[in-house]
């Protein structure tokens, strides 16, 4: 690296401290990442968002976050999955070329043989058939050559194809896995709904979706930092998503708000499945492992929906939201559903 690029490097980590220290980020390596990409200027979009938030005051550690998994860590997933793709092609460019090579070799024998059945047709001369057999024998030995090669070409591609295939299948699960929880990402959760839309209209079947809030999230992370928040998440995501059906789909649906869909559930199921989440999630009690000091325990609010016929995803969503926000406003830490709204359960503004 030379002198200059090394102060120009310099430059954007103080660049990228400074708006830390400004927004009262904390600089972990994913925030630090995110502000240094946003101080070289190589991601318009991004610089267009963060600018944005800078001129309406100071992103939060949520923002921050929500920023980075949509900028860098799906980007992330994405140019892995692009690269292995790239090199799958080539492989799979290389195996047809031996195959190509191997038919030309095959056709250039056959074309021997042809040769060679015309000449005994015409040949009685012992010599020359004898200079005939030597040929035949270099062409046979040629094209046992050739096909060994491709023998071991393709089972050296084959071997590749298959690693590949595994990396690319990697990828793509982690291009649909929320980063902080391990559990379903927002777009996981988009695709797995219209999923279970198309099984419960076609099939006709019960399918239901819940919706999960964490209660005061925000006070408890103000109270004892994010990095202790970020474990409450990580907490939620694994109670939810080990009290679920091996088909169902446990989802972080956006910033400390989860997500359950539920197919072959009908909305009596899924309320005994949210209060089962509910009651586990308020029975575990949350310590400090630098200290081993009680934080006490925390609650969640929960919606539940199930699927009607002319249903759209929007509408089942809304109807939990509904239910969630009534949820909340009956002083939380409880499940409501959709036959107790009333005319007064409204989203939230």
């Amino acid at each position: 690296m030379s002198d200059q690029e090394f102060k120009r490097a310099l430059g954007y980590a103080n660049s990228a401290m400074d708006l830390l220290k400004r927004a009262s980020v904390p600089p972990y390596p994913q925030f630090y990442e995110l502000l240094y990409t946003y101080a070289t200027g190589v991601n318009p979009a991004l610089n267009t968002r963060i600018n944005g938030i800078f001129r309406d005051g100071n992103p939060t550690v949520d923002v921050a976050e929500q920023l980075y998994d949509e900028f860098l860590k799906s980007q992330d997933a994405s140019e892995r999955i692009s690269a292995v793709s790239q090199r799958m092609s080539t492989r799979i460019e290389a195996v047809h070329e031996a195959i190509d090579t191997a038919m030309t070799t095959a056709n250039a024998y056959s074309g021997a043989l042809q040769a060679a059945s015309g000449d005994l047709d015409i040949e009685s001369d012992p010599q020359a058939l004898k200079v005939m057999a030597r040929r035949l024998l270099n062409e046979t030995r040629r094209m046992q050559d050739a096909n060994h090669q491709l023998e071991q070409k393709l089972e050296a591609y084959r071997d590749d194809i298959a690693l590949l295939q595994r990396d690319l299948d990697d990828g793509r699960r982690e291009a649909m896995l929320d980063p902080l929880t391990k559990i379903c990402n927002r777009k996981a959760f988009d695709e797995s709904l219209v999923k279970a839309f198309a099984d419960a209209r076609t099939q006709q079947t019960p399918m239901s979706l819940v919706l999960l809030d964490i209660d005061h999230f925000k006070r408890f992370n103000d109270t004892w930092g994010h990095q202790t928040g970020d474990q409450v998440l990580r907490l939620v995501a694994m109670t939810l998503k080990s009290n679920i059906k091996g088909q169902d789909t446990a989802a972080r649906y956006g910033g400390e708000e989860f997500a359950a869909i539920l197919p072959m559930t009908d909305l009596e199921g899924a309320i005994t499945v949210a209060d089962d989440v509910r009651s586990a999630v308020q029975a575990k009690e949350l310590l400090k492992r630098s200290t081993n000091e009680k934080l006490g325990r925390i609650t969640a609010s929960f919606g539940v929906a199930t699927y009607r016929p002319g249903d759209t995803p929007s509408t089942l969503i809304e109807r939990a939201d509904r239910c969630l926000y009534a949820a909340k406003h009956a002083g939380r830490n409880r499940v409501h559903d959709e036959t107790e709204l009333s005319d007064d359960d409204v989203v939230a503004a």
